[in-house]
Protein backbone atom coordinates (compact mmCIF):
# COMPACT_ATOMS: atom_id res chain seq x y z
CA UNK A 1 0.00 0.00 0.00
CA UNK A 2 2.77 2.42 0.76
CA UNK A 3 4.40 2.13 -2.08
CA UNK A 4 2.03 2.59 -4.51
CA UNK A 5 0.78 5.78 -2.23
CA UNK A 6 4.20 6.87 -2.51
CA UNK A 7 4.30 6.67 -6.34
CA UNK A 8 1.47 8.91 -6.67
CA UNK A 9 2.92 11.40 -4.44
CA UNK A 10 5.74 11.42 -6.98
CA UNK A 11 3.82 11.96 -9.52
CA UNK A 12 1.75 14.55 -7.82
CA UNK A 13 5.24 16.34 -6.76
CA UNK A 14 5.01 18.88 -9.99
CA UNK A 15 1.40 19.88 -8.51
CA UNK A 16 2.87 20.28 -5.62
CA UNK A 17 5.51 22.40 -6.45
CA UNK A 18 2.83 24.33 -8.16
CA UNK A 19 0.65 25.10 -5.25
CA UNK A 20 3.45 26.24 -3.08
CA UNK A 21 4.84 28.53 -5.73
CA UNK A 22 1.34 29.63 -6.20
CA UNK A 23 0.79 30.46 -2.83
CA UNK A 24 4.50 31.72 -2.34
CA UNK A 25 2.99 34.70 -5.13
CA UNK A 26 0.09 35.18 -3.31
CA UNK A 27 1.15 35.26 0.91
CA UNK A 28 -1.65 36.92 3.13
CA UNK A 29 -0.86 37.81 6.49
CA UNK A 30 -2.31 36.11 9.74
CA UNK A 31 -6.08 36.67 10.66
CA UNK A 32 -6.16 38.89 6.82
CA UNK A 33 -6.02 35.53 5.06
CA UNK A 34 -9.13 35.01 2.72
CA UNK A 35 -8.26 33.50 -0.72
CA UNK A 36 -6.09 31.25 0.64
CA UNK A 37 -8.23 29.55 2.60
CA UNK A 38 -10.61 29.43 -0.03
CA UNK A 39 -8.80 28.56 -2.40
CA UNK A 40 -8.02 25.51 0.02
CA UNK A 41 -11.79 25.03 0.18
CA UNK A 42 -12.82 24.26 -3.40
CA UNK A 43 -9.75 22.02 -4.22
CA UNK A 44 -10.47 19.65 -1.35
CA UNK A 45 -14.59 19.93 -2.02
CA UNK A 46 -13.88 19.05 -5.72
CA UNK A 47 -11.55 16.06 -4.29
CA UNK A 48 -14.76 14.99 -2.55
CA UNK A 49 -14.27 15.62 0.94
CA UNK A 50 -16.33 16.74 3.48
CA UNK A 51 -14.95 20.56 4.18
CA UNK A 52 -15.85 22.91 7.12
CA UNK A 53 -15.40 26.57 6.22
CA UNK A 54 -14.52 29.42 8.64
CA UNK A 55 -13.38 27.59 11.33
CA UNK A 56 -12.20 29.55 14.19
CA UNK A 57 -12.47 32.12 11.67
CA UNK A 58 -10.76 31.34 9.19
CA UNK A 59 -9.82 27.72 8.84
CA UNK A 60 -10.35 25.43 6.75
CA UNK A 61 -11.04 21.35 8.29
CA UNK A 62 -11.36 18.71 5.88
CA UNK A 63 -12.57 14.69 6.73
CA UNK A 64 -11.96 11.84 5.05
CA UNK A 65 -13.81 8.86 5.81
CA UNK A 66 -11.68 5.40 5.60
CA UNK A 67 -14.10 2.37 4.47
CA UNK A 68 -13.11 0.58 7.10
CA UNK A 69 -14.06 1.53 10.91
CA UNK A 70 -11.18 2.80 13.51
CA UNK A 71 -9.55 5.66 14.84
CA UNK A 72 -9.23 9.29 13.92
CA UNK A 73 -6.19 10.75 13.10
CA UNK A 74 -5.63 14.22 12.24
CA UNK A 75 -2.98 16.60 10.03
CA UNK A 76 -2.45 20.20 10.43
CA UNK A 77 -0.69 22.34 8.08
CA UNK A 78 -0.48 26.36 8.33
CA UNK A 79 -1.11 29.16 6.26
CA UNK A 80 -0.30 32.62 6.85
CA UNK A 81 2.63 34.42 5.87
CA UNK A 82 4.67 37.48 7.32
CA UNK A 83 5.33 41.30 6.63
CA UNK A 84 8.95 40.65 5.28
CA UNK A 85 9.63 42.07 1.43
CA UNK A 86 10.31 38.89 -0.45
CA UNK A 87 14.20 39.64 -1.57
CA UNK A 88 14.54 36.15 -3.68
CA UNK A 89 15.68 36.80 -7.49
CA UNK A 90 13.40 33.59 -8.21
CA UNK A 91 10.04 33.81 -10.63
CA UNK A 92 7.61 33.14 -7.79
CA UNK A 93 8.81 35.81 -5.66
CA UNK A 94 5.90 36.99 -3.65
CA UNK A 95 3.80 39.74 -5.64
CA UNK A 96 2.31 41.27 -2.86
CA UNK A 97 4.58 44.22 -1.33
CA UNK A 98 5.68 44.09 2.01
CA UNK A 99 4.23 40.25 2.77
CA UNK A 100 6.02 36.74 2.14
CA UNK A 101 5.84 32.97 3.04
CA UNK A 102 9.68 32.96 4.64
CA UNK A 103 8.73 30.16 7.33
CA UNK A 104 7.23 27.87 4.54
CA UNK A 105 4.04 27.73 5.46
CA UNK A 106 3.13 27.93 1.51
CA UNK A 107 5.03 24.61 1.22
CA UNK A 108 2.61 22.83 4.44
CA UNK A 109 -0.39 23.82 2.96
CA UNK A 110 0.71 22.32 -0.84
CA UNK A 111 2.02 19.44 1.12
CA UNK A 112 -1.02 18.70 2.79
CA UNK A 113 -3.33 19.20 -0.20
CA UNK A 114 -0.88 16.20 -2.01
CA UNK A 115 -1.62 14.15 0.93
CA UNK A 116 -5.54 14.82 0.63
CA UNK A 117 -5.46 13.69 -2.40
CA UNK A 118 -3.59 10.77 -2.51
CA UNK A 119 -5.81 9.24 0.85
CA UNK A 120 -9.10 10.16 -0.88
CA UNK A 121 -7.78 8.01 -3.69
CA UNK A 122 -7.22 5.41 -1.39
CA UNK A 123 -9.29 5.83 1.44
CA UNK A 124 -11.48 2.24 0.84
CA UNK A 125 -8.30 1.11 2.42
CA UNK A 126 -8.22 3.21 5.57
CA UNK A 127 -8.78 2.23 9.20
CA UNK A 128 -10.45 4.57 10.36
CA UNK A 129 -10.54 8.32 9.31
CA UNK A 130 -8.35 11.67 8.84
CA UNK A 131 -9.02 15.04 9.85
CA UNK A 132 -7.12 17.94 7.81
CA UNK A 133 -6.28 20.93 9.63
CA UNK A 134 -5.52 23.60 7.34
CA UNK A 135 -4.86 26.48 10.52
CA UNK A 136 -4.37 30.54 9.53
CA UNK A 137 -2.40 32.99 12.08
CA UNK A 138 0.28 30.40 13.31
CA UNK A 139 2.97 33.54 13.62
CA UNK A 140 1.02 35.94 15.48
CA UNK A 141 -0.64 34.96 18.98
CA UNK A 142 -2.91 34.44 20.07
CA UNK A 143 -2.70 32.51 16.71
CA UNK A 144 -5.48 30.04 14.96
CA UNK A 145 -5.26 26.75 16.89
CA UNK A 146 -7.09 27.94 20.15
CA UNK A 147 -10.60 29.25 18.27
CA UNK A 148 -9.84 26.45 15.86
CA UNK A 149 -9.65 23.99 18.72
CA UNK A 150 -12.67 25.72 20.19
CA UNK A 151 -14.70 25.44 17.04
CA UNK A 152 -14.29 22.04 16.93
CA UNK A 153 -11.63 21.09 14.81
CA UNK A 154 -10.32 17.96 17.19
CA UNK A 155 -14.03 17.04 17.56
CA UNK A 156 -13.13 12.96 17.29
CA UNK A 157 -10.01 13.17 16.34
CA UNK A 158 -7.59 10.47 18.58
CA UNK A 159 -4.07 11.72 17.65
CA UNK A 160 -2.54 14.19 15.79
CA UNK A 161 0.57 14.65 13.51
CA UNK A 162 2.22 18.27 11.78
CA UNK A 163 5.55 18.89 10.65
CA UNK A 164 7.57 22.08 9.58
CA UNK A 165 10.14 22.08 6.96
CA UNK A 166 13.24 23.40 8.63
CA UNK A 167 16.00 25.07 6.58
CA UNK A 168 18.61 24.53 8.86
CA UNK A 169 18.51 20.42 8.86
CA UNK A 170 19.49 19.42 5.25
CA UNK A 171 16.80 17.68 2.87
CA UNK A 172 16.12 14.16 3.27
CA UNK A 173 16.49 14.67 7.09
CA UNK A 174 13.73 14.13 9.95
CA UNK A 175 14.02 15.46 13.64
CA UNK A 176 12.04 13.98 16.57
CA UNK A 177 11.78 14.59 19.86
CA UNK A 178 9.64 13.13 22.91
CA UNK A 179 8.76 16.04 25.28
CA UNK A 180 9.03 19.41 24.58
CA UNK A 181 10.39 20.26 21.40
CA UNK A 182 9.79 23.93 21.44
CA UNK A 183 9.07 26.24 23.70
CA UNK A 184 6.89 28.61 25.47
CA UNK A 185 7.01 32.22 23.13
CA UNK A 186 6.11 35.04 25.54
CA UNK A 187 6.13 38.86 25.13
CA UNK A 188 6.97 41.93 27.75
CA UNK A 189 6.78 45.38 27.46
CA UNK A 190 8.45 47.92 29.99
CA UNK A 191 7.83 51.52 29.45
CA UNK A 192 9.98 53.67 32.16
CA UNK A 193 8.89 57.00 33.31
CA UNK A 194 11.93 59.85 34.31
CA UNK A 195 12.27 63.51 33.90
CA UNK A 196 13.44 64.57 30.94
CA UNK A 197 15.74 67.87 30.67
CA UNK A 198 18.67 69.68 28.79
CA UNK A 199 21.58 67.23 27.75
CA UNK A 200 23.87 69.85 29.48
CA UNK A 201 21.98 69.51 32.76
CA UNK A 202 21.81 65.72 33.62
CA UNK A 203 21.42 66.73 37.63
CA UNK A 204 18.10 68.08 37.27
CA UNK A 205 16.48 64.72 35.21
CA UNK A 206 15.77 60.76 35.83
CA UNK A 207 17.83 59.74 32.88
CA UNK A 208 15.41 57.14 31.08
CA UNK A 209 18.18 56.05 29.07
CA UNK A 210 20.73 55.25 32.16
CA UNK A 211 17.78 53.68 33.99
CA UNK A 212 17.19 51.51 30.78
CA UNK A 213 20.35 50.27 30.48
CA UNK A 214 20.69 49.42 33.84
CA UNK A 215 17.73 47.53 33.44
CA UNK A 216 19.04 45.53 30.36
CA UNK A 217 22.08 44.33 31.89
CA UNK A 218 19.80 43.79 35.02
CA UNK A 219 17.52 41.34 33.70
CA UNK A 220 20.09 39.48 32.82
CA UNK A 221 21.05 38.28 36.00
CA UNK A 222 17.66 36.58 35.96
CA UNK A 223 18.56 33.63 33.80
CA UNK A 224 22.38 33.82 34.98
CA UNK A 225 22.05 33.75 38.57
CA UNK A 226 18.44 33.05 39.46
CA UNK A 227 16.86 30.26 36.71
CA UNK A 228 18.57 26.64 37.41
CA UNK A 229 21.19 26.03 34.79
CA UNK A 230 19.94 22.58 33.66
CA UNK A 231 16.29 24.69 32.82
CA UNK A 232 16.83 26.02 29.86
CA UNK A 233 15.47 29.49 29.64
CA UNK A 234 15.69 32.77 27.27
CA UNK A 235 15.09 36.19 27.89
CA UNK A 236 15.89 38.57 25.19
CA UNK A 237 16.10 42.26 24.98
CA UNK A 238 14.56 43.02 21.82
CA UNK A 239 14.14 46.31 21.00
CA UNK A 240 15.06 49.86 23.26
CA UNK A 241 13.59 52.82 22.16
CA UNK A 242 14.09 56.69 23.32
CA UNK A 243 14.63 60.00 22.80
CA UNK A 244 15.02 61.83 19.41
CA UNK A 245 17.57 64.38 19.50
CA UNK A 246 20.87 64.99 20.82
CA UNK A 247 21.03 67.29 23.12
CA UNK A 248 17.65 66.34 25.37
CA UNK A 249 17.63 63.85 27.83
CA UNK A 250 14.82 61.47 27.30
CA UNK A 251 12.06 61.32 30.11
CA UNK A 252 10.76 58.30 29.06
CA UNK A 253 12.09 54.37 27.49
CA UNK A 254 10.72 51.67 26.00
CA UNK A 255 11.64 47.96 26.52
CA UNK A 256 10.27 45.20 24.19
CA UNK A 257 11.54 41.35 24.65
CA UNK A 258 11.21 37.86 24.41
CA UNK A 259 11.26 34.87 27.20
CA UNK A 260 11.21 31.17 26.22
CA UNK A 261 10.93 28.45 28.35
CA UNK A 262 9.75 25.13 28.75
CA UNK A 263 9.19 24.54 32.25
CA UNK A 264 5.84 26.27 33.53
CA UNK A 265 7.46 26.43 36.85
CA UNK A 266 10.25 28.35 35.37
CA UNK A 267 8.53 30.84 33.20
CA UNK A 268 6.26 31.57 36.75
CA UNK A 269 9.50 32.15 38.47
CA UNK A 270 11.25 34.57 35.62
CA UNK A 271 8.05 36.81 35.39
CA UNK A 272 8.33 36.84 39.76
CA UNK A 273 11.84 38.31 39.01
CA UNK A 274 11.64 40.32 36.46
CA UNK A 275 8.56 42.29 38.53
CA UNK A 276 11.16 42.55 41.61
CA UNK A 277 14.23 43.62 39.22
CA UNK A 278 12.64 46.28 37.10
CA UNK A 279 11.00 47.89 40.20
CA UNK A 280 13.56 47.82 42.23
CA UNK A 281 16.05 49.26 39.50
CA UNK A 282 13.60 51.76 38.51
CA UNK A 283 12.44 53.12 42.15
CA UNK A 284 16.20 53.36 42.93
CA UNK A 285 16.71 55.37 40.44
CA UNK A 286 13.64 57.57 40.77
CA UNK A 287 11.79 56.70 37.99
CA UNK A 288 8.07 55.21 37.39
CA UNK A 289 6.98 52.20 35.02
CA UNK A 290 4.64 49.89 33.92
CA UNK A 291 5.23 46.12 33.36
CA UNK A 292 3.37 44.26 30.77
CA UNK A 293 3.83 40.40 30.04
CA UNK A 294 2.21 38.53 27.95
CA UNK A 295 2.03 34.59 27.82
CA UNK A 296 2.55 32.84 23.99
CA UNK A 297 2.30 30.03 22.80
CA UNK A 298 3.16 27.06 25.74
CA UNK A 299 6.00 24.62 24.61
CA UNK A 300 5.29 21.96 22.59
CA UNK A 301 5.25 18.85 24.09
CA UNK A 302 4.99 15.96 21.72
CA UNK A 303 3.94 12.21 23.32
CA UNK A 304 5.70 9.60 24.03
CA UNK A 305 3.59 7.03 21.54
CA UNK A 306 3.20 8.79 18.98
CA UNK A 307 6.85 10.34 18.84
CA UNK A 308 8.00 6.29 18.13
CA UNK A 309 5.66 5.56 15.85
CA UNK A 310 6.37 8.55 13.70
CA UNK A 311 9.99 7.83 14.08
CA UNK A 312 9.37 4.41 12.85
CA UNK A 313 7.29 5.65 10.61
CA UNK A 314 9.88 7.98 8.48
CA UNK A 315 12.00 5.42 8.93
CA UNK A 316 10.39 3.78 6.12
CA UNK A 317 10.55 6.68 4.17
CA UNK A 318 14.33 7.95 4.49
CA UNK A 319 17.60 5.92 5.78
CA UNK A 320 17.54 4.84 9.47
CA UNK A 321 20.35 7.29 10.14
CA UNK A 322 18.68 10.40 8.62
CA UNK A 323 15.74 10.04 11.21
CA UNK A 324 17.65 11.98 14.22
CA UNK A 325 16.60 12.92 17.84
CA UNK A 326 17.17 16.50 17.89
CA UNK A 327 17.70 19.17 20.64
CA UNK A 328 14.73 20.97 21.70
CA UNK A 329 14.40 24.61 19.95
CA UNK A 330 13.69 27.86 21.41
CA UNK A 331 11.38 28.69 18.76
CA UNK A 332 7.64 28.83 19.19
CA UNK A 333 4.81 26.96 17.74
CA UNK A 334 1.11 26.87 18.46
CA UNK A 335 0.49 23.24 17.75
CA UNK A 336 1.28 23.55 21.60
CA UNK A 337 -2.35 24.07 22.28
CA UNK A 338 -3.28 20.92 19.84
CA UNK A 339 -1.21 17.87 21.87
CA UNK A 340 -2.66 19.78 25.24
CA UNK A 341 -6.12 17.99 24.06
CA UNK A 342 -5.19 14.91 22.54
CA UNK A 343 -1.92 13.07 22.05
CA UNK A 344 0.43 13.50 19.07
CA UNK A 345 3.88 14.69 18.06
CA UNK A 346 5.61 17.82 16.41
CA UNK A 347 8.32 17.04 13.40
CA UNK A 348 11.26 18.76 11.47
CA UNK A 349 10.95 18.09 7.90
CA UNK A 350 14.60 19.13 6.63
CA UNK A 351 14.65 21.78 3.31
CA UNK A 352 17.65 23.40 3.33
CA UNK A 353 20.32 22.76 0.24
CA UNK A 354 23.28 25.09 -0.67
CA UNK A 355 22.99 24.02 -4.24
CA UNK A 356 19.53 25.39 -4.21
CA UNK A 357 20.06 28.44 -2.39
CA UNK A 358 18.08 26.98 0.46
CA UNK A 359 20.02 28.55 3.51
CA UNK A 360 18.53 31.28 4.82
CA UNK A 361 17.34 31.44 7.95
CA UNK A 362 13.30 31.62 8.46
CA UNK A 363 12.03 34.60 8.68
CA UNK A 364 14.79 35.79 6.71
CA UNK A 365 13.73 38.06 3.28
CA UNK A 366 15.70 35.39 1.52
CA UNK A 367 14.09 32.73 2.67
CA UNK A 368 13.79 29.21 0.29
CA UNK A 369 13.74 25.80 0.89
CA UNK A 370 14.17 22.76 -1.38
CA UNK A 371 11.06 21.38 -2.64
CA UNK A 372 11.49 18.18 -2.80
CA UNK A 373 11.17 18.71 1.28
CA UNK A 374 8.04 18.57 0.50
CA UNK A 375 7.86 15.30 -1.07
CA UNK A 376 9.98 13.58 2.00
CA UNK A 377 7.45 15.51 4.53
CA UNK A 378 4.14 14.43 2.55
CA UNK A 379 5.72 10.70 2.89
CA UNK A 380 6.13 10.87 6.14
CA UNK A 381 2.75 12.31 7.01
CA UNK A 382 0.78 9.55 5.46
CA UNK A 383 2.83 6.80 6.66
CA UNK A 384 2.61 7.89 10.40
CA UNK A 385 -1.20 8.60 9.38
CA UNK A 386 -1.96 5.15 7.85
CA UNK A 387 0.31 3.34 10.50
CA UNK A 388 -1.38 4.98 13.69
CA UNK A 389 -5.18 3.98 12.03
CA UNK A 390 -3.94 0.20 11.48
CA UNK A 391 -1.82 -0.15 14.78
CA UNK A 392 -4.90 0.75 16.61
CA UNK A 393 -7.07 -1.37 14.43
CA UNK A 394 -4.89 -4.45 15.15
CA UNK A 395 -4.75 -3.45 18.81
CA UNK A 396 -8.34 -3.19 18.78
CA UNK A 397 -8.92 -6.68 17.07
CA UNK A 398 -6.45 -8.60 19.71
CA UNK A 399 -8.08 -6.84 22.63
CA UNK A 400 -11.85 -8.45 21.46
CA UNK A 401 -10.42 -11.53 20.63
CA UNK A 402 -8.91 -11.62 23.81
Amino acid sequence: MFESMYRRLSELFPEMVQWRRHFHMNPELSFMEEKTPATIAEYLTQLGVEVRTGVGGRGVVGIIRGGKPGKTVGIRADFDALAIQDEKDVDYKSQVPGVMHACGHDAHTATLLAVAKVLVENKEELHGNVVLIHQFAEEIAPGGALPMIEDGCLDGVDAIFGTHLWSSHPVGEIGYRTGPIMAAADKFTIEIKGRGGHGAAPHETIDSIVVGTALVQNLQQIISRRINPLKPAVLTVASFHAGDAFNVIADSASIIGTVRTFDPEVQDLIIQEMERVIKTTCEGAGAQYTFVYDKGYPAVCNHPEETALLARSAAQVVPAEHVKEMEPIMGGEDFAYYLQKVPGTFFFTGAGNPDKGATYPHHHPKFDIDEQAMLTAAKVLITAAVNYLHEKDSKAAVASVN
